[in-house]
């Protein structure tokens, strides 16, 4: 293995490792740390989007709200990618309704377990059987070429020291004219070295992000079409307002008078497979 690959799957299993802590210990997120629903409200999620969702299913990991920038429609076959608890998985269910299916995928077993377990309770509420969920990783996706109708993600591409690959397997799976979704973390400009070497960083969604530019550019090289990313205020100062542990060691990193927020963006991302 090369020095390059050992270096990824070092970083995989930092993350993996980090997330895992995250299933097991209820209401610590990597991202935040805040009130789940208060930030789930800040990202973008309405009320009802809250209401009645298994327990334990929103964990504060959202930097977006992808089921709504996706506009869901009756019969759609969507894929989360790095779905965690299930929280979009369970938004989106009822969207597409009993003719549609959510597929939810994610490298974290404990992630999957805490999931599945939820399935039932996901069940009782809404009467449908129309979500599952699948380990894997977003470089290697499990699911078949040109299988997909919406691929959606919130605050996970980030994440993945191979980023080119993950969108050539988002255009893989999706079907001709097929959508994409995305809520991610964005670099406005080049974050200090001190702050994208910090492990805490690097499992907590920013030490692994890339520029806009850079991010359209892979999209696109991956044969997508029809890109926008749009960055939105409103995360990351929410999660500096708040002290967040994490945000407030990368507050301390950077050059006085400086904030995360003058460096780092929540985005949308949209795009769309030609055909």
């Amino acid at each position: 293995m090369s020095r390059q690959e050992t270096d990824k799957q070092r970083i995989r299993e930092i993350v993996r490792d980090g997330y895992a802590k995250v299933a097991t210990r209820c209401g610590t997120s990597c991202c935040g740390g805040s009130g789940e629903e208060q930030l789930a409200e800040v990202v973008g999620y309405a009320q009802s989007d809250l209401e009645g969702l298994p327990e334990g299913a929103n964990m504060g990991l959202s930097c977006g709200n992808p089921t709504a920038l996706a506009a869901l429609r009756e019969g759609e076959v969507v894929l989360d990618l790095g779905s965690g608890g299930g929280f979009d998985v369970f938004v989106a269910g009822p969207r597409v309704g009993a003719r549609g299916r959510v597929i939810g995928v994610d490298m974290t077993p404990e992630m999957i377990s805490k999931a599945r377990g939820n399935i039932a309770a996901y069940r009782e509420r809404t009467g449908l059987d129309n979500v599952e969920f699948r380990l894997g990783e977003i470089e290697h996706l499990p699911a078949a070429d040109a299988s997909v109708d919406v691929i959606i993600s919130n605050c996970v591409i980030n994440l993945s020291p191979d980023k080119r690959r993950v969108w050539q397997e988002l255009a893989r799976v999706l079907r001709l004219g097929g959508r994409v979704a995305v809520s991610d973390l964005a670099l406005l400009r080049p974050l200090p070295q001190e702050v994208r070497e910090m492990v805490e960083a690097m499992v907590g969604c920013v030490g692994g992000a890339i520029e806009v530019t850079e991010t359209e550019r892979i999209a696109r090289e991956a044969g997508l079409i029809d890109i926008r990313i749009e960055p939105k205020a409103g995360y990351v100062e929410a999660m500096t307002e708040w002290k967040d542990p994490l945000w407030r060691k990368i507050r301390e990193r950077l050059p006085e008078g400086e904030s995360p927020a003058d460096y780092v963006a929540s985005v949308d991302i949209t795009a769309r497979r030609a055909g």
